[in-house]
């Protein structure tokens, strides 16, 4: 069995795999204050909680994006396991050709979603992770890593809207009953709802104009499920996705 565990800015997934088999994905909540032994015991309750044997761990694999949590779930993860921990990042083997300006700069997480993507779909491709931020990754029809788009996420946008507004309350991300909102919640929901699908839907487009070709749509990410089923494009939604490239680096890497 492999832990592989995703660092993000809002959430840690944690998600436990056996040959291709997803046996368990958990949350926690990204706490940077955190130490080492909190993780360790956070980390050992979800696995009691799923009857997984430690012992039964023969690697991990972490993707984050924030570094200084990065070596304090690494440790954790050690500690634990006993087992090597590999980190996404320079020197890591993913069979993906990235041609920012700058590769280095690319984030694990992408990174992961991209690898996952280019070896369960066909190319070329869109994929959309909903996270904190929302992140929009091209590959074209050689399964090369074009770049993409980072967009602020719903949550990071509604709290704004609340945060410097007197009399908007917070608000669910529940879709409202019908477009046109007859109330203020209501007006709230359908706007972020509806607004951020045809913003994808948008986007979506603009990139198949720029490739020239149509492209596999993917989307993944904590907070896929609230907006892609109101996108008028088609999108497939993998909530596995991030992990299940993960699973593929950990394997390409593994000795």
């Amino acid at each position: 069995m492999v832990l592989a565990v995703d660092i993000g800015n809002s959430n840690i997934v944690i998600g436990c795999f056996e040959n291709d088999s997803v046996l368990f994905i958990e949350r926690l909540s990204t706490n940077q204050q955190c130490t080492a032994l909190e993780y360790v015991i956070s980390i050992k309750n979800i696995m009691e909680l799923n009857d997984i044997d430690l012992k039964s761990i023969e690697g991990c694999i972490i993707s984050s994006v924030v570094p200084s949590v990065t070596e304090t779930v690494r440790t954790a993860l050690e500690r634990l396991t006993h087992t090597r921990v590999m980190t996404v990042g320079p020197g890591i083997k993913t069979g993906l050709k990235i041609l920012l300006d700058n590769p280095v700069q690319l984030g694990s997480d992408r990174v992961a979603d991209a690898v996952a993507a280019v070896n369960l779909y066909p190319a070329p491709l869109i994929i959309i992770d909903m996270g904190t931020a929302t992140t929009v990754s091209v590959i074209d029809e050689n399964k090369d890593y074009l770049g993409g788009m980072i967009i602020p996420g719903l949550r990071v946008s509604l709290d704004s809207l609340t945060m410097r507004t007197s009399q908007l309350p917070k608000i669910g991300l529940e879709p409202p009953k019908k477009v046109i909102g007859a109330n203020t919640v209501d007006c709230m929901k359908s706007g972020i709802i509806y607004y951020s699908a045809a913003g994808l839907d948008g986007v979506i487009e603009r990139i198949e104009e720029t490739l020239g070709k149509k492209c596999t749509v993917v989307s993944t990410g904590g907070l896929a499920d609230k907006i892609i089923p109101h996108c008028k494009r088609e999108i497939i939604i993998d909530e596995q996705l991030l992990l299940k490239g993960l699973m593929i680096i950990y394997n390409k890497n593994k000795k």
